[in-house]
């Protein structure tokens, strides 16, 4: 029987890992395996390990019970007590010193609505795709409410009843022994771990939990002009929520690939365009190809290498701030190579005549010479 990966050890960070520790690492993992841009035999089945180990680890309640009992499973104890909290086992610690000074975790109950956890999850698009808009599809786990027993975690209705211990408070009053003398202070009740609640018959499908992890395909729209590292959210897409809690919600990071030709600079798209000597000196009619497909530009007679030409609201229509860039066409005048005897000749009697005539810059480099 196969060995159950550690998850730490899947994210590769030590167990004291920070939560952004945790983060940069999932972020560096699942932008490397992604299948769409890994191409290893194994990325699919990777990046749904990591996936599930991020899962666990951002989630401060799972992550505590995982380090406790090596399970996420929350039936198993530890959410939201003792564990969370970074104390092990030393809830009255915590509700002497919140009778003491007011307030603290004494006053919350695990039994009440929670809201859902929310879900991170990497998208790679095209350069084109982030700068026209797309939809895509992205592909994620989450736990969901049981059908079965709609979240109730029992087999059915009469399975559940009220805890004996607490009476359905979901608190117990226990009697401490302090420096201070003998207090009487309340903690959660440990039998129904603050539900209030007591399960005598479990659901088959989720041994009791109320959830399950299913796997979820869904479409978003991305629009256009969104750039790489900015996250859509996508509203109660998370997971679900404890007992009627609201769902979490669906934070999508996107990262655009570099495009072969087109750089982006804000909202303008800058290319270089190559062009020839006699092209530049005269001056040529050029197709250039944009966002939209080609369009003419005009090349002025004269024109000098690193010259830039705009072409007005040619660049990207950005959906979020609505506002339009232009394309910058960045000029490279190429070198000749490989020339004909023909096309020998006529450089020949070009270098036979002086080309620097009426040239502003020739014309000063003249005059600081001379003065040497």
């Amino acid at each position: 029987m196969a060995t159950k990966k550690d998850y730490y050890e899947i994210l590769g960070v030590p167990r004291d890992a920070s939560q952004e520790d945790i983060k940069k690492a999932y972020r560096s993992l699942a932008k490397k395996y992604h299948p769409d841009v890994c191409k290893e035999a194994n990325a699919n089945e990777r990046f749904a390990e990591i996936q599930v180990a991020y899962d666990c680890l951002s989630d401060p309640d799972k992550r505590a019970n995982y380090d406790r009992f090596g399970t996420e499973d929350p039936q198993m104890g530890g959410f939201g007590g003792a564990g969370a909290s970074g104390f092990g086992g030393f809830d009255g610690f915590d509700d002497i010193i919140s009778s003491i000074f007011g307030g603290g975790r004494s006053q919350q109950r695990r039994g009440g609505p929670s809201r859902g956890r929310d879900i991170e999850q990497d998208l790679v698009i095209d350069f084109i795709e982030a700068c026209q808009g797309v939809k895509k599809e992205v592909k994620f786990t989450r736990f969901d409410t049981c059908t079965k027993c709609a979240g109730s975690g029992a087999y059915s209705q009469s399975d559940i009843t009220t805890c004996s211990k607490c009476g359905g408070r979901g608190r117990v009053v226990v009697v401490a022994n302090t420096l201070l003398g003998q207090m009487r202070t309340e903690q959660e009740c440990p039998d129904c771990r603050g539900t209030g609640k007591k399960i005598n018959r479990a659901c088959p499908d989720c041994n009791g939990q109320g959830k399950v992890r299913v796997s979820k395909n869904i479409a978003i729209n991305i629009p256009g002009g969104i750039d790489n590292d900015q996250t859509i959210r996508v509203a109660n897409e998370g997971e679900a929520g404890n007992h009627g809690g609201t769902q979490g919600d669906l934070f999508v990071h996107i990262h655009v690939r570099n495009h072969e030709f087109f750089v982006r600079e804000g909202n303008n798209i800058v290319i270089e365009l190559p062009i020839t000597f006699s092209q530049a000196a005269l001056g040529a009619s050029i197709e250039v190809q944009t966002l939209t497909g080609f369009v003419k530009m005009q090349i002025k007679p004269g024109t000098q290498n690193g010259d830039k030409y705009r072409l007005a609201d040619k660049g990207i229509n950005n959906q979020i701030t609505k506002k339009v860039g232009h394309q910058i066409v960045v000029i490279k005048v190429v070198t000749p190579t490989n020339l004909s005897n023909k096309q020998k000749e006529l450089f020949k009697e070009l270098s036979e005549t002086d080309e620097t005539v009426g040239n502003s810059f020739f014309d000063k480099v003249k005059k600081f010479f001379k003065k040497l």
